[in-house]
């Protein structure tokens, strides 16, 4: 699981593909990039609307092709894994603006699934909202009740813009509150 824009793109391309030795300053040993560590597995690549063009690239051959080159390295290496990648981007677009490569996108399209925004799903609010009070209540040792109708029908109506992470910092919040309160 890589966070595309959690990461500058030159620690990136090393994460995902490796270096050999010599590659750069710092590089005194090889180190094995990702997609060799998920061999006949799964690598997960979340923000993937944001790489830079020349990761994009990169990304492509190692798709395509089934294969990488570590940074410094001069040999092909095999790789077999599976990518999944997730996006709040609408991907589309960005290629009709040539914002992100075509030939990546269909490479990447085998099977898309769009995930409605939050406020869009109705009681899947107040079914995430309980897990996360059950998860905070956990972590905080408190015993916070489920949600009134009054409180399910206010988060229901919110617009939720940064979906369910928005969701789960407000449940936090809530949990962090009323412990804080119970210390007095």
């Amino acid at each position: 699981d890589i966070v595309c824009t959690a990461i500058p793109e030159n620690l990136l391309e090393s994460e995902l593909f490796g270096y050999e030795a010599g590659a750069f300053t710092d590089a005194r040993t090889r180190k094995v990039g990702l997609f060799e560590l998920a061999e006949r597995g799964t690598l997960f690549l979340d923000e993937i609307g944001d790489l830079s063009f020349n990761i994009q690239t990169k990304l492509l051959r190692a798709v395509e092709k089934k294969v990488i080159k570590r940074l410094g390295g001069v040999v092909d290496i095999p790789v077999n894994a599976r990518i999944i990648s997730a996006t709040n981007r609408d991907l589309e677009s960005m290629v009709e603006r040539n914002l992100f490569r075509r030939d990546l996108f269909h490479r990447l399209n085998v099977v898309s699934i769009e995930i409605p925004p939050l406020r869009e799903r109705g009681e899947d609010i107040i079914l995430l909202a309980n897990h996360f009070i059950d998860e905070f209540n956990q972590q905080f040792d408190k015993s916070v009740k489920k949600l009134d109708k009054d409180l399910q029908h206010l988060l229901m109506g919110h617009p939720w813009q940064g979906n369910v992470r928005e969701l789960r910092n407000a449940m936090e919040r809530v949990e962090i509150v009323l412990r804080s309160q119970a210390r007095r």
